[in-house]
């Protein structure tokens, strides 16, 4: 057990994440225990408890800050092309669920039915259709269209990648480009997609 030290409790908080969120990326989400993150944080179960009430609220915890990374790193700029920002956003996901497989797939196994937990994801895929749908280049008309196509396409990627984790039956650039061409094809369709 790391020797204890005296935090703010922000510094304490963000210290606790980042512990818990290596175990959960690490392990299985019932294999996880409060009592394992306490030892590796160097403090005491009451105190975790005192931040954390159960292992469901930490857990929430380290996807509302993995979610805020990941639409951080798939901002888009309104002056670049869409497709290259799309397959950057795409990218930068894939690349956290493949090193975060455990957590993933709590989130949308273990946990599936947890309302929080499917809140955050659901905001996140709200934040990321809004993102599209307001830098892709379209007719105005087509809005609603584009709308429903982007939120069909983006639980498709969800469960496309929920697949590729728990089965690893393709390869990561075959899920990439699998996804990349389910939208490209969605949008065809539609004139003057950016």
């Amino acid at each position: 057990m790391p020797p204890r030290r005296r935090l703010d409790p922000a510094e304490r908080r963000a210290e606790l994440l980042d512990v818990a969120a290596t175990l959960f990326a690490a392990k299985p989400y019932e294999d996880v225990r409060m009592e394992d993150v306490a030892e590796r944080a160097g403090i005491s179960r009451a105190l975790l408890y005192r931040y954390f009430p159960n292992k469901r609220d930490l857990f929430a915890a380290i996807y509302v800050q993995a979610s805020e990374q990941l639409l951080a790193k798939s901002e888009f700029d309104p002056d670049a092309p869409v497709t290259g920002q799309v397959a950057a956003a795409l990218d930068a996901h894939l690349e956290y669920f493949e090193a975060n497989s455990h957590t993933v797939l709590a989130a949308n196994r273990e946990l599936a039915g947890d309302q929080v937990i499917q809140a955050i994801i659901e905001g996140e895929l709200a934040t990321l259709r809004h993102r599209l749908l307001d830098n892709a280049c379209f007719d105005e008309r087509a809005r609603d269209l584009v709308s429903a196509a982007l939120t069909s396409w983006l639980v498709f990627v969800r469960t496309m990648c929920v697949d590729w984790l728990a089965n690893q039956a393709y390869s990561r650039e075959e899920l990439r480009a699998v996804c990349l061409g389910a939208l490209w094809g969605a949008l065809a369709p539609v004139e003057g997609r950016g």
